[in-house]
């Protein structure tokens, strides 16, 4: 009889821990607007996490963007332990209610596109917001660390440990 062992070691926090795209190259904006690789040169970090671009409701800060060929790259960490509405907003990001990100920034180049819109090739990144609904489309959170989501891989592990144990 084959037997087969697994070892698992899962650390469960809550600590807030969220990325995502701010900005795909690839594709513009619901305007038209369209950024370029590059135009994010010099933003400074640590960038502030708005809900919903209220420059009154801060929920986090973004501590780590990289340019990447696909995009602007955020990391960061919402509140949670000292902002209350940091929670909130948390528990929404998490139920899948608001999956955006979007960007507020000064424009310092661009030019007209034909068909409307602009080529942004500098600015001046002010703050990146969760959002519902983000103007550009690839904005995303793609995730966002949680007890939860541990919780869910422990269960995925466990049902394929009892199926491994029903057929040997």
């Amino acid at each position: 009889m084959d037997r087969v062992y697994f070892e698992t070691k899962l650390a469960m926090s809550d600590e807030g821990r969220i990325e995502g795209w701010a900005w795909k190259y690839a594709q513009p904006d619901r305007i038209g607007d369209v950024i370029t690789k590059g135009a994010f040169a010099g933003a400074a970090l640590p960038l502030p996490m708005l809900f919903g671009h209220d420059m009154n409701d801060p929920v986090g800060t973004w501590d780590a963007a990289t340019d990447a060929e696909d995009g602007l790259s955020l990391k960061g960490r919402l509140l949670i332990e000292e902002v209350g509405r940091a929670r909130e907003v948390s528990a929404l990001v998490r139920s899948g209610a608001v999956r955006g990100i979007s960007i507020g920034f000064r424009t310092k180049a661009a030019t007209k596109r034909k068909g409307g819109g602009r080529t942004i090739t500098e600015l001046e990144l002010l703050e990146a917001s969760l959002v519902t609904v983000p103007m550009h489309p690839g904005a995303r959170v793609t995730s966002a660390k949680t007890a939860v989501q541990a919780l869910s891989l422990a269960a995925s592990l466990q049902r394929a440990t009892a199926q491994l144990k029903r057929k040997t």
